[in-house]
């Protein structure tokens, strides 16, 4: 029985052995990365930016309209097509105007003979008179005849012209430079004075107006750059403040500004975001490239003193230029990873 337990002992002795010999390897060594950027943050002074919504507009655009009453007889454009100065868009039934025209110029022909033949009357009457055969009464009136004769003449050219003019608005032309928008009629409609029947925008130079605080009324003056983002296009382009309408609308607090975009081949009613510069702070900013997200939550890569790399969620702010603005989760001094995150995992050591 003594040997029984003895031999217990051994066995127990020799397990306790091979578990202090296990326990006893050195663990395996984290994976080490080479060629990962790493950089300390630190606090950097940051331009401040009030940021508001606004809407690009054409630089010029034209509600082409009649000024007389008439049916549409021919329509030469259409939606999306170029037009020059002075270049035919639609013709306006133009019989009523044409006969007009007709009787003023017959008219005009007949005041020019009258007139034309008082002169030759008062030049005989003159002779007369210088042979002291008329009176000078006589020669008065026929002074006067002749000078009513010259206004009757004036009043008809008058009447030439101003028919001349109601004829030429049968036919409407471009008065700018650009493309078609919008065709609100078709032949055979009836145009009404004052009644748009197109649009015409000038697409070589755009702007965009916005609707600012009133907070930042006198804080802004014409020519001070902003910045245009356009996200429907990707597009970021700087521009200046053309014109600040000093009214501020009751209901919204807010005044009108129109920004000038220096930029071609957009559409007016496109969503633009203007960012106004105001003030200067310092505050920790991280490059946009080393934030990670996951999932709801943001964090980025630091790196410790050994190191070791471990994930940290913080809280972000504002975008810019420098980077991404870091609210809390980090402190001045700290490496992270600023980028290549994609090959940076929890627990990886980074030379």
């Amino acid at each position: 029985m003594q040997r029984f337990r003895l031999f217990l002992i051994l066995i127990l002795l020799l397990l306790l052995a091979a578990c202090q010999e296990g326990s006893s390897k050195p663990a395996s060594a984290p994976p080490l990365l080479t060629g990962i950027p790493v950089s300390p943050v630190e606090m950097t002074s940051v331009q401040e930016y009030y940021e508001t919504s606004g809407t690009v507009m054409a630089g010029t655009v034209s509600d082409i309209a009649s000024r007389v009453m008439g049916t549409i007889t021919a329509l030469y454009v259409k939606e999306g097509d170029r037009v020059r100065e002075g270049q035919l868009l639609l013709t306006i039934d133009d019989r009523d105007m044409l006969q007009r025209l007709k009787v003023a110029y017959k008219g005009l022909e007949a005041a020019k003979e009258q007139r034309d033949l008082m002169a030759i009357t008062a030049g005989r009457y003159e002779k007369l008179y210088a042979e002291k055969a008329l009176t000078r009464q006589e020669m008065d009136e026929i002074a006067t005849r002749q000078k009513v004769a010259q206004l009757e003449y004036d009043r008809a050219r008058a009447m030439a012209e101003e028919a001349r003019i109601l004829f030429s608005y049968a036919r409407i032309t471009a008065p700018i430079d650009g493309v078609i928008t919008a065709k609100r009629v078709d032949v055979g409609a009836t145009a009404v004075p004052g009644m748009p029947l197109l649009i015409l925008e000038n697409q070589n130079a755009f702007q965009v107006e916005i609707h600012v605080d009133e907070g930042l009324a006198g804080k802004l003056a014409p020519d001070m750059p902003v910045t245009i983002i356009i996200d429907a296009l990707g597009l970021t382009k700087e521009g200046k403040i053309k014109k600040i309408v000093p009214a501020v609308d009751p209901l919204s607090r807010s005044f009108l500004v129109k920004v000038d975009l220096d930029a071609s081949d957009l559409r007016t009613g496109l969503f633009a975001r203007v960012r106004i510069p105001t003030e200067k702070k310092d505050c920790l900013v991280v490059p946009a490239a080393s934030i990670v997200r996951r999932g709801q939550l943001t964090g980025v890569y630091v790196v410790d003193t050994q190191d070791f790399v471990a994930y940290r969620l913080i809280r972000a702010g504002k975008i810019y230029e420098q980077g991404v603005e870091v609210l809390s989760g980090l402190k001045p001094g700290e490496r992270v990873v600023t980028a290549e995150v994609n090959r940076v995992t929890d627990g990886v050591r980074i030379r």
